[in-house]
C-alpha cells in the first residue's frame, strides 16, 4: 500500500504533517518513546531523511526532494508501523532514554521507564552518598545502566539479565559509549551470578505485567520479548525475589528503586509491611517505588 506519493510534500514540515496524518488515520498505538502522532512522525521522517532528531526547527521550511527512493523508504517504514504494528524504535533501530540515544532491536525491550528522570537528577534527594557501585537488574538492552554510568561518571556499574540476547544488545550499547572499563554485564537470574559485592544504588525495571494485562496488550507489544514483560498471575514474580534478596547487596546507606507499573496495587497489598515511597515525576509516569536498605531489613 502506498501511504505517500512523490508529490505529497514540498518541505520537511509538510512531509512530517503528511506522515502524522497517516499515523493518526490508522490510530497506531503510541507509547514506545512518543505520546503523540506529531513526535512519532518527526522521528520517522528524520530517520528516513538522515536528519538529527535535534535539528534546528528552521529545517521545517527546507525543501524535500521527493525521490522515488525516499518515498519508497517512507512507505516501507509506514507499512511496518501501520500494518505490522512494529514499534517505531524497532524500525529506526534507535531508542532515546534519559536524553541519550541507544541501539535497540527485537532482542530487548524498548526503554520507556520514568526512571530516566531520576537518573538525570541523580536520584536526588533520595541518594545521600555518591554511589561507588550501581546495579541495574533486568537490564535488557542496557539503557538504565549505561545512563547511570553517564550521569555518575565516577561509578562502576554492573548490569544483569537472564537473556543472553538482551545482553548482546547491552554490549553493543556499552561499546557505542566506550564504557567497557566501568560497565560489566552478567548473564544471571537476578542476583545469582553476581560477585560478593554491595551497591549504594540498585535500579530495576523488571518484568511486571500480570496475566490479565498480558492478554490485552496492544499488538505493538507482541514484537517485544515476552520474557521482559510477563511476571505471573499478579505481575510480582520477579519483584518478590528482588525484595527478598536486595538487602544482602545494598550498603547500609543504599537505596533500591524498582518500577512495577500497573502492579503497584498488588504489590502494596502483598507487602503492606514495607514503607514504599512512590515517586512522582514531572514528565509523566508512575508505579516506581523506592526503599532504603534499612527498610528491607525490617
Amino acid at each position: 500500500m502506498e501511504y505517500l506519493v512523490e508529490d505529497d510534500a514540498e518541505t520537511i514540515g509538510s512531509l512530517i504533517t503528511s506522515v502524522e496524518a497517516v499515523l493518526e488515520k490508522h490510530r497506531v498505538y503510541l507509547g514506545h518513546g512518543t505520546d503523540n502522532y506529531w513526535d512519532e512522525a518527526v522521528h520517522l521522517v528524520c530517520y528516513v531523511l538522515d536528519l538529527p532528531i535535534d535539528s534546528d526547527p528552521s529545517v521545517m521550511g527546507d525543501e524535500v526532494e521527493n525521490t522515488e527512493e525516499m518515498v519508497s523508504e517512507l512507505n516501507r517504514c509506514l507499512h511496518y508501523r501501520v500494518e505490522e504494528c512494529v514499534p517505531l524504535p524497532y524500525i529506526t533501530r534507535t531508542a532515546w532514554f534519559a536524553a541519550m540515544p541507544f541501539y535497540i532491536d527485537e532482542r530487548a525491550l524498548i526503554p520507556r521507564s520514568p526512571i530516566a528522570e531520576l537518573l538525570v537528577k541523580q536520584f536526588q534527594p533520595w541518594l545521600t552518598v555518591y554511589p561507588d557501585n550501581i546495579l541495574d537488574l533486568c537490564c535488557g538492552g542496557g539503557c538504565i545502566g549505561i545512563a547511570a554510568a553517564h550521569y555518575f561518571q565516577d561509578s562502576k556499574v554492573d548490569m544483569v539479565d537472564i537473556s543472553e540476547d538482551a545482553l548482546d544488545v547491552a554490549r553493543e550499547n556499552i561499546g557505542i559509549y566506550a564504557l567497557e572499563n566501568r560497565v560489566e554485564v552478567f548473564n544471571s537470574n537476578l542476583f545469582d551470578q553476581l560477585p560478593d559485592k554491595k551497591y549504594q544504588l540498585i535500579i530495576s525495571n523488571p518484568p511486571y505485567v500480570d496475566e490479565g494485562d498480558m492478554s490485552s496488550l496492544p499488538a505493538e507489544f507482541e514484537h517485544e520479548p515476552v520474557l521482559a514483560l510477563a511476571a505471573g498471575v499478579d505481575g510480582l514474580d520477579i519483584v518478590r525475589e528482588i525484595l527478598d534478596k536486595a538487602d544482602r547487596f545494598l550498603t547500609d546507606d543504599g537505596i533500591l528503586v524498582v518500577e512495577v507499573g500497573n502492579s503497584q496495587p498488588a504489590l502494596e497489598e502483598a507487602f503492606s509491611h514495607l514503607p514504599f515511597v512512590w515517586l512522582e515525576f514531572e514528565h509523566g509516569g508512575s508505579g516506581v517505588f523506592l526503599l532504603k536498605a534499612t527498610d528491607l531489613k525490617q
